[in-house]
């Protein structure tokens, strides 16, 4: 893999990443763009304890453009976008518009292929592993990074889900404090540790596996990856994807785990696509969860990917409503075990 980092009109840093180590990517971006100016700053919830960000000068982002002025192809004669070479493999920017910046964090935005046709469940095997390689490289990088506490890589796929921009792209996140979800696994993890002495993921992972073929809910198995709907899913369709050897983030995943992920996620996500019959790709959110940069809560943290969909049929979706939004206590209409048989009924021939 070969890595340029060069820097965009008004100072962001923009980075490719390329198969080819011949690659040449370090084009000057000619726009006349003013610094960017942000005004994030997190506040915490009193009574929860959780940080929420304010992010007001996000209101202005780039919302649903055309495709021929799409910013995250590749710039072309007479069109300049965010990314100023013609043509790239994967590409890493600082967002333009983030909700983190300076002392609150970093916010960067993935490009996984200049196809804006495409989407990630169309990638070949060797983009896929180099997509990986550059959330690896951008967490081991974000983390050490004074004032991070956690690194976040997600995709979100969809207008259902709220994505404003079409090309297939995803989000990396640096944040300045322990996200409120982490830090309840780490509580949950934590006290399961003292009361029992093992580790809780471990076992989650050991049950899962261990269902009879008649009960089970692993979706899909490699020699070195599972991917079950969990017992207690919030959403119609959810899968977790977890490497057998337990690990803390991606800088530490093995190479064979990170050998075999490639034709594993693709494979998951084209099942996504095949779930409802439809010609219209199934809306997702696909979110890397990490443990803490640092701290106790690190040794025990299990990475591990969760993958979910917004849609419960064909033309229904599921909306957070009174009860998920207002009081967190989540309804979900499809029993998991039936998930997972309709996710193994529409696995590749």
């Amino acid at each position: 893999m070969k890595r340029t980092s060069t820097r965009l009109a008004d100072g962001r840093e923009i980075l490719y990443y390329d198969a080819d180590d011949g690659a040449a990517r370090a084009v000057p971006d000619t726009r006349p763009l003013d610094a960017s100016a942000t005004s994030s700053e997190v506040r915490r919830d009193p009574l929860l304890g959780d940080a929420v960000v304010i992010a007001s000068h996000r209101q202005g982002r780039t919302y649903h453009p055309p495709a021929d002025a799409c910013p995250l192809c590749p710039s072309s004669e007479g069109r300049a976008s965010e990314v100023p070479a013609p043509d790239y493999d994967v590409v890493v920017f600082e967002n333009r518009f983030p909700s983190l910046a300076g002392d609150t964090g970093r916010c960067e935005v993935i490009c996984f292929t200049p196809d804006h046709r495409t989407s990630f469940a169309e990638l070949d095997e060797e983009r896929a592993a180099l997509v990986l390689a550059a959330w690896t490289d951008r967490t081991a990088e974000l983390s050490a990074r004074a004032g991070v506490r956690q690194v976040y890589c997600f995709e979100n796929r969809g207008a259902e889900i709220g994505v404003t921009l079409a090309h297939p792209h995803g989000q990396i996140y640096a944040f300045p404090f322990i996200t409120p979800r982490t830090t309840r696994m780490l509580a949950t993890v934590a006290a399961h540790r003292a009361r029992t002495g093992g580790n809780l993921f471990e076992e989650v992972l050991a049950a899962e596996r261990a269902e009879p073929a008649e009960a089970t809910r692993v979706v899909l198995e490699g020699e070195h990856w599972t991917a079950f709907v969990p017992y207690a899913a919030r959403w119609p369709y959810e899968v977790h994807l977890y490497p057998h050897r337990r690990t803390p983030d991606l800088t530490t995943l093995d190479d064979a785990a990170r050998a075999e992920f490639p034709g594993l996620y693709l494979e998951l996500l084209r099942r996504f696509d095949r779930l409802f019959g439809t010609a219209a790709p199934t809306p997702y959110i696909s979110a890397w969860h990490q443990a803490p940069v640092s701290g106790e809560g690190r040794a025990d943290f299990a990475l591990h990917l969760e993958l979910f969909t917004v849609r419960r049929t064909a033309d229904k979706l599921k909306y957070l409503a009174g009860t998920e939004s207002g009081m967190e206590a989540y309804m979900n209409d499809v029993r998991p075990e039936d998930a997972a048989a309709r996710l193994r009924e529409v696995a590749s021939r």
